[in-house]
Formats: C-alpha cells, structure tokens, sequence
C-alpha cells in the first residue's frame, strides 16, 4: 500500500472554539458514553463549591470533599458523571519581583482547562458542559483559550483525523468578542506550534514562503511582499546570503505589511516592526553541531513560526495599530559551497563580518533584516523594533526553556515586554547589554567577527545584533519555542508558540493607547 503523502503544510488550523455550544441544559439526544461536569468559579466562594459537592458527590465521599473546599482544583467522580471543580485561590505571598513571575487570572485558567481533555479521554467522556460562575471575560478567555490549544494534534492534523475530544456545551453564553478574540489567539499559537512541529524535509524558504502567501492571500490590510536570493543579493544582505548559500533552497525573505482600514486613530502612529529568524533546519554548518544538538534543529525557525502567528492574529483580530511583520528565511547546511570558518562577509548596512563559527548563523540572518526593518522611510518608519529568535543555548542555560531572554536599548520598551509577558503566563526576564563585552568579538580582519568563545553568549548575542538596529528603540527576545514534556494545554512535547500570547498583548494594548 503507498503511504498517503504528508501534507503538514498545506493544512489550515482548525479551531475548537467555533465547534462549542452555548445551552443551560445538557444535550438530550442519546450518547454512548459520559457526560463530565465543569464548574470554573471566578471568586474564592466556598459556600458554592460546598454546595456544588453535595449536589454531585456521592454521600459516602462527602465528608472527605468537603474538608478540602480550600483547594484550586477538586476532582471526583459524582454520582452523574466525573466533576471538576476549578477555583483560583489569591496568592497570600511572600511575592517576588514585582509578581512578574506569578500566574495571571488568564494563564492560570488557560493551563488549568488546557489539561482537562485529556483526562476526558481516560474516562471516556463524550458530552462535558462547562458552568462558568462568577468569571470575568479574562478568565473567560483563557478558558476558551486553553481548551483549543489542548485540542490541537499535529498527527490529527496531517492525517486528516477530526477532533477525538468530548463534545463542549456552556452552559453560560459568552459574549462574541470574548469568543472572537480567543479564537483569533488560540489560531495564531497553534499555528506556531504547528510550524515548529513540521518536518525539515517539508519546511523550508521556499515552502514556508508559499505557506504564508497561502494563508494571508486577499486579507484585509494585509499586503505581502518576497525578496527571493537575487533581491537578497541586490540589496547587498551578504550575511543572510551567506548562511543560505550551501543549501539547494536559497534563502528569502517575507515582508508582511498589515494597516487597520478605517481607522483615523492608528493613522498617526509610526508601525511596530517586528522581525523573526526562520533558519529552517540548523546543522551549525561546517562547524557542525553533534547529533545530540542536532536532533530539534528543525525548531530554529522558532522566531519566525511566532511571528507568522502574530501575523495571523493580525488578520484575524484587526487591531488599531500598523505592524510590519520580516521573516527572514534560511537553511543551514553542510555542503561545498557552504560558508567557511575566516570567511569574511558584508552586511547590508555595509560592516564587515568574520565568521568565526558557522554555528553561530541566526544572528547573521537576523542582522541584515534589522536592517531592513529600521531604514524603511516616511509612514512605513518603524517607531521600535523587536526581534523573536531562538538564537543561544546560552539563554537557556541562565533562565530554563520557559523564560525568554529580553534584551534591549530602550526602557520603555522592555517594560511593557516585560508586562505584557507577565499578564499572559509567558514572563520574560532582562538581561544587561554590557557593551564592554563587544570586545570579544574584535577582529583583526573585518569589523567585528560573529561570536566569541568566552562566557556571557546571549548577551554578546544580542550586542551584534544592537550594530544593526541604527539606534532605534529595540528589543529582543531569546526564546526557546519547545516544551521539552506535555504539561497544561500542550498534551505533547513540541512547539509550544512562545511569545505570540505576549506580542498580542503588547500590541493589543498599543492599539488600545492609539
């Protein structure tokens, strides 16, 4: 039999959240299987959840229930069905850091409903209606939230399979904005997750340009342009050119422009330019990485699988505020033609860079569309900057895989980074840009070489990249786009869509202050 062939890339993302159904009663059409019972309250009402365990519990579980009214989530089977009870206690302290590292109202209940389908599927749950008491519309949406991001299947989803949860009935109707913004977020994460998720062998410059034109093609606001290898080359990017040039897919960039229409307020701000690193596949080139290193290579597009998120957000959501969006796309191989340890390659803004190690190549790719980004001229003259790249295992090693490194020129803007992060369960955390470090990339030969052997790499990282923002605001997250193990509403290790919910709440509130 010939196996049916793979089409992780020509899939769209299909949404959970416009499958719910909103009644006060539970179905009455017969089912084989059971009904599971949700109650999410939205204040610590004690009373409620007492009342709630005599209704359901069985009589000889009572007593045992009833003296645990104080914890966040309660679970048992009642005498209809499985019940969960969600309730989120206020954190007493100490608190650390401002609360920058705590769970928001929204993360808590997103991770929190994120991970019940998959308990649904071990008691075989076929119909769960879900009372919300109490909530607020941002509870409510990262409820809704965390149960699309858990429903989402990259083996579902390129074997053509439908969705194998319970059927979701609410027995509160939510309101339609609510129910469009979670599901306009909801998309943009899992199609970053599933990005990540694709195969190299399908994933590349060309195929991930064609993607995109897919998905984005007659939006609203949305134009689209692509510079292929000879517009690279017109325009002088010998560094991107450079990490490209021993693959047989040539490197691109995507420049995706969104404008609100009909919107006077967002006409007198500058655009936020946002720029993703897109290394398709990441041997380390000539210096080659060990296969160890190697084996989640194909996540080194972590920055721009983001990024096309957000840009998705951006068509779906239609904030007030004008966005550039830059994928610069690459694949990093081992090839004859590949670049060399010494060679010496020029940027667009015209610096001279020695490749010192062929490993360190995302920042390459990164630098040169900075440079794009910030000499764009007139109304398309960014106001700041932020790149998205999962650029140094030195991040990780300083802050574990679920913080990004933020780094940047500008106060203001880590700030509000730092902020928006934290009110959406995706904290970020500053570190310096120590300027004496540059040194380590002194070179006899050109301008500065690509990286140096000594400590602090994430920041010497970040220092080459600031050469190229011409001292424009700035900021730049180090990220690692994976989860390592299934955990809330990522039921299986793999790309985990990091800083999409933060750049939406970012630009969310910018637009809100347009």
């Amino acid at each position: 039999m010939t196996k049916k062939k793979n089409n992780s890339l020509r899939v769209e993302i299909p949404s959970l959240i416009e499958k719910m159904k909103f009644s006060s009663r539970p179905p009455s059409k017969n089912y084989k299987g059971v009904m599971g019972f949700v109650f999410v309250l939205g204040v610590d009402d004690r009373a409620q959840i007492q009342s709630l365990i005599r209704e359901h519990a069985p009589d000889w579980q009572l007593k045992s229930l009833e003296e645990h009214v104080s914890r966040e989530v309660i679970h048992f089977s009642g005498v209809k069905g499985p019940v969960w009870i969600f309730c989120r206690k206020k954190w007493q302290g100490p608190v650390s850091h401002g609360g920058r590292l705590e769970e928001s109202a929204y993360s808590w209940h997103r991770d929190q409903l994120g991970g019940l389908l998959g308990f649904c599927r071990a008691y075989h749950v076929i119909v769960l209606q879900i009372q919300l008491i109490s909530t607020d519309e941002y509870q409510e949406k990262g409820v809704l939230v965390g149960l699309d991001m858990s429903a989402y299947s990259y083996k579902n989803l390129v074997d053509g399979k439908a969705y194998d949860g319970p059927e979701l009935y609410f027995a509160k109707a939510l309101s339609a904005s609510v129910v469009k913004e979670a599901s306009a977020i909801a998309k943009s994460i899992n199609l970053a997750r599933h990005l990540v998720n694709s195969p190299p062998n399908e994933l590349n410059p060309k195929t991930m340009t064609e993607f995109m034109s897919r998905l984005l093609k007659g939006t609203t606001g949305i134009q689209m342009e692509i510079w292929d290898e000879k517009r690279l080359q017109k325009e002088g990017m010998g560094l991107h050119l450079g990490v490209g040039q021993g693959s047989s897919t040539p490197p691109s960039l995507i420049h995706i422009r969104y404008r609100p229409t009909n919107s006077k307020r967002s006409k007198a701000l500058k655009p936020v330019a946002l720029v993703g690193k897109g290394v398709t596949f990441d041997t380390g080139g000539l210096d080659i990485k060990p296969s160890s290193s190697m084996r989640l290579m194909k996540k080194d597009m972590g920055g721009v699988a983001t990024l096309s998120g957000v840009a998705l957000w951006l068509s779906l959501a239609k904030p007030d505020v004008p966005v550039d969006v830059y994928l610069g796309l690459a694949e990093n191989c081992v090839d004859g033609n590949s670049m060399r340890p010494s060679d010496i390659l020029v940027a667009r803004n015209g610096m001279s860079v020695e490749i010192h190690n062929t490993d360190a190549e995302g920042r390459l790719v990164l630098a040169d569309v900075l440079d794009v980004a910030v000499t764009q001229k007139k109304t398309d003259e960014p106001a700041m900057v932020i790149d998205v790249a999962t650029l140094t295992g030195a991040i990780k090693s300083t802050l574990g895989t679920d913080i990004p490194g933020l780094f940047s020129n500008d106060d203001a803007l880590a700030e509000s980074l730092n902020k928006a992060g934290a009110s959406v369960g995706e904290p970020n955390w500053r570190i310096p840009l120590y300027s004496k470090y540059m040194r380590s990339m002194d070179s006899a030969f050109a301008d500065m070489t690509n990286c140096s052997d000594g400590f602090g790499g994430a920041i010497t990282a970040a220092l080459f990249l600031e050469k190229f923002v011409r001292s424009k605001p700035w900021a730049h997250l180090d990220i690692y786009a994976w989860n390592d193990r299934a955990h809330g509403p990522l039921t299986f290790a793999g790309g985990n869509g990091q800083t999409v919910q933060t750049l939406v709440e970012f630009l969310s509130n910018r637009a809100l202050k347009a």
